[in-house]
C-alpha cells in the first residue's frame, strides 16, 4: 500500500554513526510548521537565500540550543514536489535521534524506505527507470555500475523510447481513425507504411533487449579463490593483488590456517580475492578446521586460481569436489627457476599486470550491476511489447481485421507505459521502493 503523500515525512539522510555532519530531511505540506518548532529563525527569509544559512536548533527541555544550518526548499521546485527542508547539525548519534524525536514529536512521520524518491515519481519528477536508478547509484559497487546508474537516472533507458511511444500513439490514432470510415473506404494510413513504422519499433527494441541481456547478470563481486599445495606462493600472490601485506608470508608450509578475504578493484570492477590454506593431509584438529574452511570458500568461488610454484615438479592434481568452479592455472615463484610458459613472480611483479587484466575480463563477463532488479523488469516490459508489435506486423502482412491491429499496439504501449511507469500499480510499487534505504 502506497504511504499518504499528504504526510509530512523525516529521516537521517546522511550515513549513521558519527561524523562532522549529520543530515535530517523532511518533506510534506507541514515542514514549516514542524520545523519552526525547533528552529526559531524565520523560515521564510532563510528559505529565500536557496542556501544553507546558520540556526539554532532548540530542544524542548534543552536550555542551550545546538548550532546547525537549515536549508528550505518551497515546493514544487524541489526533489519531491512537496515542501522540503534539511537540517544540518554535528552527526553525534544522541543528538541526531533526539532531533528526529523531536521532529516526530511535533507531528512528522518516520519515513519508509524509498518514500522520498517515490514522491519524486508521484509528482512527476522521475520515470520508474529513473527512480530505480537512484537505488542503483546508491548501491553501486564499482565506477562502470555508478556510471550506469547515472545515466539511467539521466534518462538513459526511458528517453529513445519517447520517439518510439509517440509513433505508435500516432500510428494507433490513424488506424482508429480508419475504423470510423470503414464503408467509405477511407484510409488514413496505407499498408506499406505500418509496416515500415511497425519494422522501425521491433529494431529499435530488440537492440534495447540485446543491452538490457548483457548488463542483466549476477550483482556481487566476483569471487577469487586462490588453491594449491601449501608453500606454492598463493599468499605472496594474495598480497600482490591486494595491493596491501594482508596475509603472513613465510618459508615454512602451512603458514595459512584461516581463509582470508579483501575486496579490491582492478579496471574499474570489483573482485573479492579469498586466500586459502594449502592442501594438504591434516594431521590434528586445526588443520582439519583449516582444509574445510579453504575448501569450503574454493566451492563457493566463481573462479579458482591453481598456484603452482615453478621449482614444484609433480603437483597434486585439484581436488574432485571442485570439478565444477573454473580454473585457471597460475605459475607463481617465477624468478626462482626459467620457465618455457608464462609465469607469475610476487618478488619482481613478473606476470602480475597480466593476471590482473585476465581477472577483470573475467570478473566483467560475470558481473552484475546494482540496477539489475530494474533490467529485469525493463526486459520483460520489452519482450511483452516486442510480442505485441510482430503480432501487429503479422496482422498487417496478412491483412486481418484492422481491430486486431488496433487492439495489438494498445497492449504495447501499455507495456511500454508500464516500463516507464505511466501505468503501476501499488504492489509494483512497494516492490521497487522497498529496496531503498530510508531517507532516499
Amino acid at each position: 500500500m502506497i504511504p499518504n503523500p499528504d504526510d509530512t515525512i523525516v529521516a537521517l539522510a546522511s550515513a549513521p554513526g558519527p561524523g562532522l555532519r549529520g543530515i535530517v530531511r523532511l518533506s510534506g505540506p507541514a515542514v514549516r510548521a514542524i520545523v519552526s518548532t525547533l528552529v526559531p529563525e524565520d523560515i521564510e527569509t532563510t528559505s529565500a537565500k536557496r542556501k544553507l544559512s546558520p540556526c539554532r536548533i532548540q530542544f524542548p527541555g534543552i536550555h542551550s540550543p545546538l548550532p546547525g544550518h537549515l536549508y528550505f526548499s518551497p515546493a514544487p521546485r524541489t526533489y519531491t514536489g512537496q515542501d522540503t527542508a534539511e537540517i544540518h547539525t554535528v552527526a553525534c548519534p544522541p543528538l541526531v535521534d533526539a532531533l528526529i524525536a523531536a521532529l516526530l514529536n511535533a507531528g512528522a512521520r518516520a519515513a519508509q524506505p524509498g518514500e522520498f524518491t517515490l514522491r519524486a515519481f508521484l509528482a512527476g519528477k522521475k520515470d520508474l527507470t529513473q527512480a530505480e536508478a537512484v537505488a542503483g547509484a546508491i548501491e553501486a559497487s564499482s565506477p562502470d555500475e555508478l556510471q550506469q546508474a547515472l545515466a539511467q537516472m539521466a534518462g538513459g533507458v526511458t528517453q529513445p523510447l519517447q520517439g518510439l511511444r509517440e509513433d505508435l500513439l500516432n500510428l494507433l490514432a490513424d488506424v482508429e481513425a480508419g475504423l470510423d470510415f470503414t464503408d467509405e473506404h477511407i484510409e488514413f494510413v496505407g499498408k506499406k507504411e505500418i509496416l515500415l513504422r511497425l519494422g522501425k519499433g521491433l529494431a529499435q527494441l530488440m537492440n534495447l533487449s540485446r543491452q538490457f541481456e548483457n548488463r542483466s547478470v549476477s550483482h556481487r563481486p566476483f569471487r577469487v579463490a586462490l588453491v594449491g599445495e601449501p608453500n606454492a606462493g598463493k599468499s605472496s600472490l594474495f598480497n600482490v593483488l591486494a595491493g596491501l601485506p594482508a596475509a603472513l608470508v613465510g618459508p615454512i608450509p602451512g603458514t595459512t590456517r584461516d581463509y582470508l578475504t579483501r575486496s579490491v578493484i582492478l579496471d574499474q570492477i570489483q573482485i573479492e580475492l579469498i586466500d586459502t590454506a594449502g592442501w594438504q593431509e591434516a594431521e590434528n584438529r586445526i588443520e582439519e578446521q583449516a582444509q574445510a574452511l579453504g575448501s569450503s570458500q574454493a566451492k563457493n568461488a566463481d573462479l579458482l586460481l591453481w598456484c603452482v610454484a615453478s621449482n614444484q615438479t609433480q603437483p597434486i592434481a585439484a581436488c574432485d569436489e571442485l570439478a565444477g568452479v573454473p580454473t585457471i592455472r597460475v605459475t607463481t615463484k617465477g624468478d626462482l627457476v626459467a620457465c618455457s610458459s608464462p609465469s607469475t613472480s610476487a618478488k619482481t611483479g613478473q606476470g602480475i599486470a597480466q593476471l590482473k587484466e585476465l581477472l577483470a575480463e573475467r570478473a566483467r563477463a560475470f558481473a552484475r550491476p546494482a540496477l539489475a532488479p530494474s533490467l529485469s523488469r525493463c526486459q520483460h516490459h520489452v519482450e511483452a511489447c516486442l510480442k505485441h508489435l510482430r503480432a501487429a506486423h503479422s496482422i498487417v502482412l496478412f491483412d486481418d481485421p484492422a481491430e486486431l491491429l488496433a487492439l495489438e499496439l494498445r497492449l504495447a504501449l501499455e507495456q511500454l507505459g508500464e516500463m516507464v511507469g505511466a501505468v503501476y500499480t501499488d504492489d509494483l510499487l512497494d516492490r521497487i521502493f522497498s529496496r531503498f534505504c530510508i531517507g532516499k
